[in-house]
C-alpha cells in the first residue's frame, strides 16, 4: 500500500508542486507519477491529480499502471465509455490484468449492472493473489441486488481471513437480520470473541441481539463486557440504558445515558432518552429541560421535538405544544407526524382553520390512518363543511371501503348536499342501531 507521508513521496510532490508553480517541466519516473496521482486522488485533489496524469502519459505513454490511473479518473468524472475505450486497449496488451477486471466491474455497479459487476469480480478473483478486498466486493454486489445467503458467503471468508474486520461483521450480521437468522449471527459474534474475547464491537452487536430475543439479562451482560473491553463505548452505554429503560429501572437507565452523553459529542437522542426518564419518573421539570437541549442541540431532530411536544400534550398546555410545534415545522415542514400533532394542538385551542390545514398536510403527506380521517371528517361537519367532508370519505372510502363509520358520515353528508335539505330525517328507514342512531344525530343535529 502507498504511504502518502513516506519520504520518496513528499519529494515527488514537492517537486511536482515547485513545477507547477514555475511553469518548467522536470522529469519523473513512472512510479513517482503513479505515487502522486495515487496521493492526490486520496485526498480528493483531483484536479492536481488530472494535471499529474497527463503529463505522466506525455512522459511514458505506454504505461499500463498510468493509462488506469486514468480510467479511474474517468469513473469518477462518470466518463464511463472513456473508461471502457481504454480498459479494452490495455487488455488487449494484457489480457490476465486483475485491475481491468475490477475496474469494469465498478463500472458495471455504477450502471445497475450488478450481475455483470459480480461476473466482472468472479474474474478477478481466479487472479488475485490478495483477495480480501474482491470478497468484499462480491459479498457488497450480492448485497444490493438483495441476494443475501450469497453475500454471507463472501463476509464470512473476509472475517475468517481477519476477525477485526468490522465492517464485513456488520454487513454480515446485517445479512442475518434480512435472513431472520439471530443464532447464526450469535454463533458468528461467538467466533469473533473466541478470537478476541476483549472485542467491544462483538459484545455491543450481541447485546443488541439478545436483546432482540428478550434474553436481557443475558443482553445486559453482553453489553458490561463492551464496556469493560472499552469503557468510553458510547453505543455500548446507549444500548444497555436502553434495555434498563424498557424493564423499568429508568434511574440506572438515566446513569447509563449520562456516561454515555460524557464519552461523546452532545447527542440529540440521547438527551431526549433521558428527558423521556425523568418524565418517567414524574420529573417534569428535569423532562423539559433535556427535551430543550434535545431540540437546541439538533433542530431538525422530529423525534425529539415530537417528544417535547407530546409532554405539553399531556399536561393539556395546548399553548406552549403550539408554540413548540411552530418552531418544529420550521425546520421539518415535510414531517406528517407533527403536522399530524399540529392539528390535534389546533383542535383543541379551538383554532378550527389551522386545524383543518393541518389535517390536510397530513393527507397531502401520504398518511391515511382511518383515525385522522375520521376526525378530519367530523371537524368539516362541525363547521358545516359538508361538501369537503364529503370529499374527504371519498378518498377514506379507497383505503377502508367497509368502515361503518365513514358509512355512517357518507350517509349525513349525502343527506345534507341533496339541496340543503333541512327536514327531520326517518332514521328508522336507514336501519341503524341505538348506538348508531345517537353517533348520527351528534354529528348531523340539523336532520333531528
Amino acid at each position: 500500500m502507498l504511504d502518502f507521508n513516506s519520504e520518496n513521496t513528499q519529494s515527488s510532490i514537492i517537486k511536482f508542486e515547485s513545477m507547477l508553480k514555475t511553469n518548467h517541466v522536470y522529469f519523473f519516473d513512472a512510479q513517482e507519477f503513479e505515487d502522486i496521482i495515487v496521493h492526490y486522488l486520496g485526498f480528493a485533489e483531483n484536479n492536481l491529480a488530472k494535471k499529474a496524469l497527463k503529463m505522466g502519459l506525455n512522459q511514458h505513454p505506454s504505461n499500463l499502471e498510468l493509462m488506469l490511473l486514468q480510467s479511474e479518473v474517468f469513473i469518477l468524472d462518470q466518463k464511463y465509455e472513456n473508461a471502457l475505450d481504454l480498459l479494452d486497449y490495455v487488455s488487449k496488451i494484457d489480457p490476465l490484468y486483475e485491475e481491468v477486471f475490477l475496474q469494469r466491474a465498478t463500472i458495471a455497479s455504477k450502471s445497475g449492472n450488478h450481475a455483470g459487476a459480480i461476473l466482472f469480480l468472479k474474474n478477478a478473483l481466479e487472479l488475485s493473489e490478495e483477495p480480501e478486498e474482491i470478497w468484499n466486493l462480491l459479498g457488497l454486489e450480492h448485497l444490493l441486488v438483495e441476494e443475501y445467503e450469497k453475500s454471507l458467503h463472501y463476509f464470512k471468508n473476509c472475517l475468517k481471513n481477519n476477525k477485526e474486520d468490522y465492517p464485513s461483521l456488520y454487513n454480515l450480521l446485517y445479512c442475518y437480520e434480512q435472513l431472520d437468522k439471530d443464532e447464526e449471527a450469535i454463533e458468528s459474534l461467538n467466533e469473533v470473541l473466541e478470537h478476541n474475547p476483549y472485542c467491544e464491537v462483538a459484545w455491543h452487536q450481541l447485546g443488541k441481539l439478545l436483546s432482540k430475543l428478550d434474553k436481557t439479562n443475558e443482553a445486559l451482560s453482553a453489553f458490561d463486557y463492551a464496556i469493560i473491553s472499552d469503557d468510553t463505548f458510547t453505543g455500548a452505554y446507549v444500548e444497555k440504558g436502553k434495555v434498563l429503560e424498557k424493564i423499568g429501572r429508568i434511574n440506572e437507565s438515566i446513569e447509563n445515558y449520562e456516561v454515555a452523553l460524557n464519552t461523546t459529542d452532545p447527542s440529540a437522542f440521547i438527551l431526549e432518552s433521558i428527558g423521556r426518564c425523568h418524565e418517567k419518573l414524574g420529573n417534569n421539570r428535569l423532562a423539559q429541560k433535556f427535551y430543550l437541549k434535545s431540540v437546541h442541540i439538533e433542530p431538525a431532530n422530529e423525534n425529539s421535538w415530537q417528544s417535547l411536544i407530546n409532554f405539553h400534550i399531556e399536561a393539556e398546555n395546548f399553548k406552549k405544544a403550539k408554540h413548540y410545534l411552530e418552531s418544529a415545522l420550521e425546520v421539518n415542514s415535510d414531517s406528517f407526524l407533527l403536522w399530524k400533532q399540529s392539528a390535534f394542538v389546533n383542535q383543541s385551542l379551538k383554532l378550527n382553520n389551522e386545524a383543518l390545514t393541518a389535517y390536510q398536510k397530513v393527507i397531502d403527506f401520504g398518511f391515511f390512518e382511518l383515525t385522522l380521517l375520521i376526525n378530519y371528517i367530523d371537524l368539516n361537519i362541525h363547521l358545516k363543511l359538508w361538501k369537503q367532508a364529503f370529499d374527504i370519505i371519498q378518498i377514506a372510502f379507497k383505503g377502508y371501503p367497509e368502515s361503518e363509520e365513514l358509512k355512517l358520515r357518507n350517509m349525513g353528508c349525502k343527506l345534507l348536499l341533496q339541496n340543503g335539505i333541512k327536514e327531520k330525517v326517518n332514521i328508522i328507514d336507514y336501519n341503524l342501531n341505538k348506538k348508531d342512531q345517537a353517533i348520527f344525530f351528534k354529528l348531523f343535529s340539523t336532520l333531528k
